[in-house]
């Protein structure tokens, strides 16, 4: 068994809560390192063991970010708990390298318009990027995961569709660089279940034995449906936050993240045994209330509960 394997199991689902990364790139007031430690803590508590922590970005730029390594710390403390981190240039990934973190994610734009638009770089550039960034995890003490994600996979606001065959192209170079997984991100809510059913099974087809992660938002609300699509194509790893928290700067009035507590209950409601307690988790989402009141939760679990299958409905 591989590493990759070890930390995300070929026979079971993983579930990574992307709320102290995705979940917090746009906001203006966001939690203390307290309570996103708290956070941490209690989302562990109701069986959540993957956590994408930060980014290693500048934090003059960027101080929700600022605490990462105490993120990461908190994480480690965790017995079983894997932690990740984005890291977008050789400086951040130095950073990351030198915090411990088990794994560092990196990032490739589908199109070369949104390559130059959100990293000001081209999409050879950026995969140069992931070359180097594997590099630097085989010269390292502890050889962190490397995963990239192909961001825009599946349609990109500022050209529109996208050509499947071109993320194929980027997950095979990726894949040569050296990461350890791939992620498809719908980065912007542009699909459906059938195009994302449709390029996931082919992406699993290619990584082989790797994994393959799927990350998704619900600007349009098919997230918990392109979900359940992906993980019929074979997707064992997906991404989701806390209360949908999240957004992006190039998608004006995303709703974010597909809601994580949501993802858990199609999981489980498909078969696949996540580990996780949901109303233990639909709890901590009062840790968001509390630290950041102006900010919207969704999620159907949090409003309506586990279904009360004692109980039945008249028509």
């Amino acid at each position: 068994m591989t590493r990759v394997q070890e930390v995300y199991p070929n026979d079971r689902v993983s579930l990574r809560e992307v709320g102290l990364r995705d979940g917090l790139q746009l906001v203006k007031t966001f939690p203390s390192t307290a309570a996103k430690q708290r956070w941490i803590r209690d989302e562990y508590g109701a069986g959540v063991r993957h956590f994408e922590v930060g980014s290693f970005l500048p934090a003059k730029t960027f101080p929700q970010f600022a605490d990462v390594g105490d993120m990461v710390k908190t994480v480690a403390s965790l017995p079983g708990a894997h932690g990740v981190a984005l890291a977008l240039n050789e400086r951040g990934v130095n950073e990351a390298l030198a915090s411990g973190v088990a794994e560092i994610a990196s990032v490739v734009s589908a199109t070369e318009e949104h390559s130059q638009a959100n990293a000001n770089r081209s999409r050879a550039e950026a995969i140069a990027n992931v070359r180097r960034l594997c590099e630097l995890r085989d010269a390292s003490a502890h050889k962190p995961l490397v995963n990239a994600a192909i961001s825009m996979a599946l349609g990109c606001s500022i050209t529109g569709p996208v050509d499947p065959n071109e993320v194929i192209k980027l997950v095979e170079k990726c894949l040569e660089a050296g990461v350890d997984f791939v992620a498809v991100a719908d980065t912007v809510g542009y699909a459906g279940p059938k195009q994302v059913g449709e390029l996931t099974k082919a992406v699993v087809k290619l990584s082989g034995a790797k994994p393959v992660c799927v990350h998704l938002h619900d600007t349009r609300g098919m997230g918990i449906a392109n979900a359940s699509a992906a993980l019929d194509a074979g997707a064992r790893i997906l991404d989701g936050s806390l209360g949908g928290l999240g957004g992006c700067p190039f998608a004006p009035g995303a709703t974010g993240n597909v809601v994580f507590e949501d993802l858990v209950f199609l999981c489980e409601s498909k078969g696949f045994a996540t580990g996780i307690d949901i109303d233990r988790l639909i709890t901590v989402r009062s840790i968001l209330k509390s630290e950041m009141p102006g900010e919207t939760l969704y999620g159907g679990l949090a409003r309506a509960g586990l279904p009360d299958r004692k109980s039945s409905v008249t028509a």
